[in-house]
């Protein structure tokens, strides 16, 4: 079904909602990027001008985008929630009046997105009114990248007028509230009985049905405070700084693993399959022991083997070259140890691929999803027993260009309609040699970042 301007309707069933060129056609968008001065320094520095609940963020290491207000909002549905999505972005920039005074990544019109994991061709996970894929463009975006801060304003209709540094001095900022008491609640299946369904997807692997699937499970939280998201992306700015920490349209994380930037025919990938856990406290030196451990693993090896092979073969349609590396490295976080492996290739010029239409076919890979992907996809569908909705699809954004970057939604929570309430998950790959107590272990280690999040 096509992509539809905010509000969106409920599409009747079996019926397409309206297309840009049927439906009325909004105002255009006009767009001023301007230099700014220096921002202080820090992790959260963006984070921190954040002035209501409803914040639009992708940083890392201080440097990215953040964005408030709404200025337009493309709701996506269906199998063809990508391909939706990307043709309303376009035709919102054909008539957009644009004047980009910085000219960097991510200046100028900028939407960020959020998309389902499924694509909702059957299974409960589509109702066929929720939308399952969002681009939001903000009102107001500053970005920093190195030395060079910049703000954007997009507004419907209005003037090219420079925005000026003191639209931060007149933002109204809200104080920031903690979340208070915070109890977790087993989710859709309870953990005692999560084990269960990893020993019949490696009887399903050892039958030789499939070579991997990923299985997620989620826990819900209940907070005494409403939840305000800008409380839990500066904890993860602040600690998880090698992360993408993220808010867009009510998913929010810190996510390790890029699906894909694309920057001026330059095309990356960061896979991460094959996970340790690192303890409280545990030394340097036992981190080394354990990053080798996980260095040798076959278990491990096996799992990252295929998602790497995932990722080359759907990049491979769009680029003319690629390095694949021959072993992957030991990316350190502080609650668990990831064996990665960062693909990267040169577009082909031919092929006019967006980082959206990138992210579409990296999507999803053997990294969430598993090996084969449609059977290993019937198989989530069969015996995971919930809903993943944004868990595990791709977020990010996307600039007039084409260019952007999309990561995978892990290390996330989604939030309710009830702001007391949050929805934490975590997945873990399975293969003919996993264990299932041990992946019970594993995804707990997985939940950290958000129960940090939230103060627990």
């Amino acid at each position: 079904m096509s992509a539809t301007p905010h509000p969106a309707p409920v599409p009747p069933s079996g019926e397409p909602a309206a297309t840009p060129s049927s439906a009325p056609q909004p105002r255009p968008l006009v767009v001023r990027t301007t230099r700014i001065d220096r921002l202080p320094g820090g992790p959260a520095a963006l984070v921190d001008l954040l002035p209501d609940t409803r914040p639009l963020t992708w940083v890392r290491r201080g440097d990215g985008l953040v964005g408030w207000g709404e200025a337009l909002r493309l709701d996506t549905y269906g199998p063809g929630r990508f391909a939706d999505a990307e043709e309303a972005w376009r035709a919102t920039l054909a008539h957009a009046v644009v004047r980009d005074e910085v000219g960097l990544p991510g200046t100028g019109p900028v939407a960020f997105g959020t998309f389902a994991f499924d694509d909702g061709g059957t299974g409960e996970s589509f109702d066929g009114a929720r939308p399952q894929g969002s681009l939001v463009v903000p009102r107001v975006v500053v970005g920093r990248r190195g030395d060079v801060c910049w703000m954007t304003t997009i507004s419907t209709g209005g003037t090219l007028d420079a925005p000026g540094d003191d639209v931060l001095a007149r933002t109204a900022r809200e104080p920031v509230t903690a979340p208070g008491r915070v109890e977790m609640h087993d989710g859709a299946v309870d953990a005692r009985d999560w084990p269960a369904v990893v020993a019949e997807a490696v009887a399903r692997i050892r039958a030789g049905e499939l070579d991997k699937v990923v299985l997620a499970r989620d826990v819900v939280a209940t907070t005494e405070n409403a939840v305000d998201p800008r409380w839990l992306l500066r904890r993860l700015a602040e600690s998880y700084t090698s992360c993408w920490t993220f808010s867009v349209a009510g998913m929010v994380g810190a996510t390790p693993e890029l699906l894909v930037r694309s920057e001026k025919g330059l095309v990356t990938s960061r896979v991460l399959a094959g996970t340790i856990r690192r303890e409280a406290g545990m030394s340097d030196d036992d981190a080394l022991l354990h990053a080798a451990q996980l260095a040798r693993s076959s278990k491990d090896l096996e799992e990252h083997e295929f998602a790497v092979s995932s990722v080359a073969g759907a990049l491979d349609p769009f680029c003319s070259s690629m390095n694949v590396p021959d072993a992957p490295f030991v990316l350190h976080l502080p609650n668990v140890m990831h064996l990665a492996s960062d693909v990267t290739a040169v577009l082909e010029p031919a092929s006019r691929a967006s980082s959206l239409t990138l992210a579409a076919a990296l999507h999803p890979s053997a990294a969430v999803c598993g090996t084969p992907t449609v059977t290993a996809r019937d198989l989530i569908r069969e015996i995971e027993g919930m809903d993943r909705a944004r868990y595990a699809g791709p977020v990010g954004w996307v600039g007039a260009d084409g260019d952007g970057e999309w990561g995978i939604a892990l290390r996330s929570a989604e939030l309710a309609d009830d702001p007391h309430h949050v929805r934490l998950f975590a997945g873990c790959g399975i293969v003919a040699a996993s264990d299932p107590a041990a992946e019970l272990a594993e995804s707990e280690a997985k939940l950290v970042p958000m129960r940090f999040a939230l103060g627990t």
